[in-house]
């Protein structure tokens, strides 16, 4: 099959998986209950595009192939086609948003049963897919552009998808307006390029980029990074990934781990060569993703609620990505990218089983005659000892965890192991922020371990903080969804295989870098280095992490077994002030509501633009009304209702129109 019928397919099966399962049951409301046929159709128009692109990378030859469609517009010098390009990033990058994209629709199959929007959650998500998939298959600015935004308005809609609780659509709206503060600044560093080069296709774009003056290139890869901090949720705009659980779990685990949050890392990726040409710029990078994740690995440390423990995990872990990309690394970014999408979508869906089986606990004590009023089915304190309840669920969630703890030889290990040694190798080689970013990454690889057996531990271990009679138990959730927490759980295991370090002397194992990287003959750029680390010491440093995850796992494992929510309050006490600010997420979200929205929006733009609003927008369009009813109260004035005014109007019409004909008018 020819490869642009393949892209056709792999773009539009999804939208058309969205039209069918959102116009459709529209007109025939008898189709909205029929959930097997919705979850199939929703399913196979995600799985289908995984095998044509497995089918496009096992037959990849090695020189990009760029499917032009047709011209979308053509004004002066500004030719923009809908253009679609299939090399190796995208590919890679496809295969996860498809694969992983596949694995939750058919999780939803079995965790959206019986709700009432069941036909609109998975148009929604189809169209998630499709608007993901013109992102990273884009060959120019604009189409990925639109891509862009439309997994932001899509993410709007599956946040907000229980909209009748103000506190969902309060999150939607949350997520829409903080994004738009990213997409500001992606639109003028387009502006910027197209200025600069007259053009916005990546090939002259990235050919060409590097040689712009440096005050010029500087802006535009600022620019670009804070749209990216936007979309990938970094400090400051990081705010509205971890409200984004209080839409379903799934939509929590496609946002978090395989669409919308990479979007930032795929751009820096694929303007590597604009980025590595812009060193104050890739500094800044690599500090503000040290920052982010340490803090958000703080925050999650003191969360109660299993889902927010798992957001702020994401907003780590997409730090240490970004830490990855400062360094110059981006293959190694893409590549934790890759890993993260297997362990994140198993710890988020496997949370979803475990919210699913304690809402079964809700149900049957509220049919007690029990006070449920204080029991909330996400919070950790209220579970315990699901393992002998929920044992796939637990393997699966346990599997994920020693991954994103890095555990060795689990696909966590390679890919954060990978990132902790470019900064150092980048410090090593005379960046000397790059230490700090370094020791930043090695701390937070023991928060991220710590905070994550923690909520294994007091989720399925221990005695039941529940009501544990016959009829208040939970049960394992169905094949529908165990069968891809399986499926994720493994490669969370095995899928760090595709990056074994360079360890061995004179060897080179390390797959994703010779597929991706430019010096192979890939699209992403590397950092150049003068000075490389000693074998020796790179088997310390491994040895290191291998130290740290093992110890750290140990360790928390044996506390919170022991002691389940004792140690909580031991940690609370023993830090007293430190950690009521972790719990309170450092004031981000009260310094946005006190002094962006209620002082700036509210007090300050208000009052500055309340006289223009009342007399010049308000009053344009009261004008327009009021000259409307004048021109009527005239207009009304010829309608007398006597037949003989009309009769002389036509008559004087006639007249009128042979006396312009008669001199030529």
């Amino acid at each position: 099959m020819e490869p642009d019928f393949l892209i056709r397919l792999i773009l539009l099966l999804p939208l058309a998986g969205a039209l069918i399962n959102g116009v459709v049951p529209l007109f025939q409301a008898r189709l909205r209950t029929r959930e097997t046929l919705i979850g199939t159709i929703g399913t196979t128009v995600v799985a289908v595009p995984f095998l044509l692109t497995l089918y496009l990378f096992l037959t990849y030859g090695g020189d990009p192939i760029v499917a032009d469609f047709y011209t979308w517009m053509a004004a002066g010098d500004l030719d923009l086609s809908f253009a679609y390009r299939v090399d190796e990033l995208s590919l890679i990058m496809t295969l996860v948003v498809t694969g992983v994209g596949g694995v939750i629709h058919l999780y939803s199959i079995g965790y959206m049963h019986g709700d009432e929007g069941y036909w609109r959650f998975f148009a929604y998500l189809n169209l998630f897919i499709f608007a993901m998939l013109n992102l990273v298959l884009a060959n120019n600015l604009p189409v990925l552009f639109l891509g862009w935004e439309g997994v932001g308005l899509c993410s709007y809609l599956l946040i907000g998808f229980w909209y009748t609780d103000l506190s969902n659509s309060s999150a939607a709206n949350k997520a829409f307006i903080v994004n738009r503060i990213g997409d500001v600044a992606f639109l003028v560093a387009m502006f910027l390029v197209f200025r600069e080069l007259g053009t916005l296709s990546f090939d002259v774009v990235l050919a060409q980029g590097p040689d712009l003056p440096t005050a010029t290139l500087n802006w535009i890869v600022f620019l670009f990074f804070l749209g990216a901090t936007g979309k990938s949720a970094q400090i400051p705009l990081f705010v509205w990934l971890p409200d984004a659980m209080a839409g379903p779990t799934p939509v929590s685990a496609l946002i978090h781990a395989a669409t919308m949050v990479t979007s930032g890392l795929y751009l820096l990726a694929r303007l590597s060569a604009l980025v590595l040409s812009a060193p104050v710029v890739m500094a800044i990078i690599a500090v503000t993703g040290a920052a982010t994740a340490l803090m958000a690995a703080t925050i999650a440390v003191a969360q109660t609620d299993i889902k927010r423990v798992l957001a702020y995990s994401t907003v780590s872990q997409l730090g240490y990505m970004f830490m990855a990309a400062g360094v110059g690394a981006f293959f190694v970014s893409i590549f934790h990218v890759v890993t993260h999408a297997f362990f994140k979508a198993c710890l988020f869906l496997g949370s979803g089983s475990v919210i699913h089986g304690m809402e079964e606990v809700e149900h049957s004590l509220e049919q007690d005659g029990q006070d449920v009023e204080d029991f909330d089915p996400q919070d950790m304190r209220t579970m315990g000892g699901l393992k002998e309840y929920m044992p796939a669920t637990s393997t699966t969630y346990l599997l994920a965890t020693l991954a994103i703890s890095g555990i060795p030889l689990t696909a966590g290990f390679f890919s954060k192991d990978e990132i902790l040694f470019k900064a150092f190798e980048f410090g090593y080689a005379g960046h000397g922020y790059a230490w700090a970013v370094w020791a930043v990454g090695v701390l937070t690889a023991l928060l991220t371990a710590f905070y994550m057996m923690r909520s294994y531990v007091l989720t399925f271990e221990g005695e039941p903080r529940w009501s544990a009679s016959d009829r208040h138990e939970p049960h394992e959730s169905p094949s529908s969804m165990t069968i891809p927490l399986w499926t994720l759980g493994v490669l969370s295991l095995v899928g760090g295989f595709i990056g074994l370090p360079a360890v061995i002397q004179g060897g080179d194992w390390n797959w994703i870098h010779h597929y991706l990287g430019a010096e192979y003959g890939g699209p992403v750029a590397e950092a150049s280095l003068h000075g490389h680390v000693p074998l020796a010491l790179e088997w310390g440093l491994i040895g290191l992490s291998s130290a740290i995850a093992l110890g750290t796992v140990y360790y928390t494992w044996a506390v919170y077994s022991a002691q389940g929510l004792e140690y909580d309050a031991f940690l609370q006490t023993r830090l007293a002030g430190l950690y009521r600010t972790w719990q309170d997420k450092y004031y981000w979200d009260d310094f946005y509501e006190n002094v962006v929205v209620e002082t700036v929006i509210d007090g300050v733009g208000r009052k500055a633009f309340a006289a223009f609003d009342t007399n010049v927008v308000d009053g344009a369009v009261n004008g327009v009304a009021r000259l409307a009813q004048k021109a009527s109260a005239l207009l009304r004035l010829t309608q007398t209702g006597v037949v003989q005014n009309y009769a002389l109007s036509l008559v004087l019409g006639v007249v009128l129109v042979i006396g312009l004909m008669l001199f030529g008018l």
